[in-house]
């Protein structure tokens, strides 16, 4: 696949979000709502990023925003240096819905050359993007099967498949494994692995915790539109204060007191093996994050 674009050698971030303000006005009411509130958020090229936070967060409006579906009240968003407003950005960018819809009664190979004819992909080189796509999806065995047949799994893969018929820089997922069972997530998961090792742009949107962790590099954490957190998993997940000895070979007496005793069975063969901060697992973070922010209000 080839991604390269005069956009992405230029820009200096894929996607660039700076001071997001979306303000909505309650339909019964003459009361405004802030739906994202200064969301700021640089993403390089060719890194994958985790955007997490509860239902009404502000996740979707700022997905929203960033793929031009919605004008910021203040604000602006850049993909690849480019207006997310304006039609050029989204040439750059492949969007994964989390409830992908699709003609049942269609072939997976008959819906990516469906959204390859709107993309303006005709002929030979169409057969060709659609084969390598559903190779890269694993889904050249499946390719005559008609959708309604498609498994959950099989389904969101079909809708990696057709974020990518035009050889998107910027790959945008909401919830990309949302009802998919453990073999399917793995897979989409590697799939995601396999992307970023080509240089795709990744911004993704989840509740699985454990799936963030995973395939992101950095991670921010969004609280009632407000981005609360925002770091590496190393930096987000370290516990402060407190540091671990990894050992080997360690008798029973040498655990009862790590520091005297190392010194004093040196003969025996026991040797800090490493020496690091330990971590916290990103869904205690989330959660302390939330009850934190809930704290201070009332």
């Amino acid at each position: 696949m080839n991604h390269s674009s005069n956009h992405a050698l230029d820009a200096p971030f894929a996607i660039e979000i700076k001071d997001l303000v979306k303000t909505y006005r309650s339909s019964f009411k003459k009361e405004t709502f802030k739906a994202v509130d200064k969301v700021s958020i640089n993403i390089k090229a060719g890194e994958v990023y985790g955007l997490i936070g509860p239902n009404g967060s502000g996740k979707s409006t700022t997905m929203k925003a960033l793929l031009g579906l919605i004008s910021p009240t203040s604000g602006l968003c850049k993909v690849f240096g480019c207006d997310s407003t304006k039609v050029d950005a989204r040439s750059e960018i492949g969007f994964l819905p989390e409830n992908p819809y699709f003609y049942k009664h269609q072939t997976s190979s008959e819906t990516l050359k469906f959204y390859g004819n709107l993309c303006g992909m005709r002929g030979k080189y169409l057969n060709n993007k659609v084969n390598e796509l559903l190779e890269l999806t694993s889904l050249t065995h499946a390719r005559n099967r008609r959708l309604g047949g498609y498994s959950k799994g099989m389904l969101q893969r079909v809708g990696l498949a057709q974020a990518l018929i035009q050889n998107p820089k910027l790959l945008i997922l909401d919830e990309p494994t949302a009802g998919v069972d453990p073999i399917g997530s793995r897979e989409i998961r590697d799939l995601i692995f396999r992307l970023k090792e080509e240089g795709v742009t990744i911004f993704l949107c989840s509740h699985l915790l454990e799936q963030v962790q995973e395939v992101c590099d950095r991670v921010g954490i969004i609280f009632e539109g407000q981005m609360v957190n925002e770091g590496t998993l190393d930096e987000l997940t370290a516990i402060e204060n407190q540091h671990e000895v990894i050992l080997e070979n360690a008798d029973e007496g040498l655990l009862e007191s790590i520091s005297e005793l190392v010194r004093q069975h040196s003969s025996s063969g026991a040797k800090i093996v490493s020496s690091q901060t330990p971590r916290s697992s990103l869904e205690k973070l989330f959660i302390d994050t939330a009850n934190n922010r809930k704290n201070k209000k009332s």
